[in-house]
């Protein structure tokens, strides 16, 4: 029987633990272990296992040394069986066009802000997903739970993601962007210069949400009006679930967020704005968001908005997430040809740039 790669299973298990929304602690364990076996001549990975001397390695315990030892045995390892047997259901046929349409995924995070991998290693997530491009997304500097990016670390980010993209595979593609935070009085939290040099900005309200409703709704209809903003994020800020993303960075405190109400805000108004400005309302597609609820994404369609479907990811895994906004989406007769990660990366760039 041939040998299995042990990390490429390593991986894969914690990808799957990330899309399931599994506990941090779960996914990390795995993508230790995946992380010290990488730093170790194959021969020597090898010989600790026949040896049982895995678990001597920082970040290799006992069911991640068994999932090796399985692995070089050239069988599929128990843990990932038993994750690959349990997950979801199918996407009815109507979600599967959707998800089939998207190309890309317009807000994503890395490890330079709150997200718990490294950006080359989002990019490879999203090509094995069949995408051909995914937009990075990390918060602006005063999220600073989030260590969001000021000026200067946003320059320097915007010079990896160029090497990046020279290395990546060809028809790959990451696209430079922000969740740029809306502040008090509706600006935005970076530079004019810095955003007009992005591909595309996602502008979020992450404080003062309880604002009262006229107050919100001003806040929104100045950032909309933004020439710089091209999505909408996660409009209302709910959160349905006090169970913590899955996220793996330093900000995870900052993502444990108890169950949270909708802002409170003129819906009407701000989806006539979105239209207005060719602002597109995200379909965030994370589990414990949820947002908008159904009942606005119909508004926002009958406004005749343009949509997102974005997973906000902070994980590989979460990547996969998409499935669920897409869901969402066509409960809600949210066709294709009104959601912008169907275009391809050049007619989006083109779009955000107009």
């Amino acid at each position: 029987m041939s040998e299995r790669d042990p990390i490429a299973d390593l991986r894969r298990i914690a990808f799957l633990l990330e899309r399931a929304n599994e506990a941090t602690y779960r996914v990390r364990a795995f993508r230790s272990a995946a992380t010290a076996l990488a730093a170790l001549p194959s021969e020597e990975v090898a010989e600790r296992t026949r040896a049982g001397r895995l678990t001597e390695l920082a970040g290799v315990g006992d069911v991640t040394a068994r999932c090796v030892a399985e692995s070089l045995a050239g069988e599929e390892p128990v843990y990932l069986r038993r994750l690959v047997a349990t997950e979801g259901t199918d996407l009815d046929a109507e979600a599967t066009g959707l998800r089939t349409a998207l190309r890309g995924d317009c807000h994503t995070h890395s490890d330079w802000s709150d997200g718990g991998s490294p950006i080359e290693e989002m990019a490879l997530a999203a090509v094995e997903l069949g995408h051909e491009y995914l937009v990075l997304t990390d918060h602006s500097p005063r999220l600073k739970v989030a260590r969001g990016l000021t000026a200067d670390r946003l320059r320097r980010q915007l010079d990896q993601v160029t090497r990046l993209n020279e290395a990546l595979p060809e028809g790959f593609r990451i696209l430079t962007g922000i969740e740029v935070d809306i502040l008090a009085d509706g600006s935005l939290d970076q530079e004019e210069e810095l955003l007009a040099r992005l591909d595309v900005v996602v502008g979020s309200v992450h404080s003062g949400l309880r604002d009262d409703r006229a107050r919100m709704t001003r806040r929104m209809l100045t950032a909309i009006a933004n020439p710089h903003v091209d999505i909408l994020g996660h409009c209302t800020g709910r959160m349905v679930s006090s169970r913590p993303a899955g996220v793996t960075g330093p900000g995870d405190r900052g993502h444990r967020a108890r169950t949270r109400p909708e802002s409170d805000f003129d819906a009407d108004a701000v989806f006539a704005a979105c239209v207005e400005h060719r602002t597109a309302v995200e379909i965030n597609s994370r589990p414990d968001r949820q947002d908008p609820p159904k009942r606005l994404i119909r508004r926002a369609l009958e406004a005749g908005c343009l949509f997102a479907i974005n997973t906000d990811a902070h994980a590989p895994g979460q990547l996969d997430w998409q499935r669920f906004g897409c869901e969402r989406a066509a409960r809600c007769g949210v066709p294709a040809d009104r959601v912008i990660n169907t275009w391809t990366a050049g007619d989006l760039v083109a779009w955000t740039h107009a």
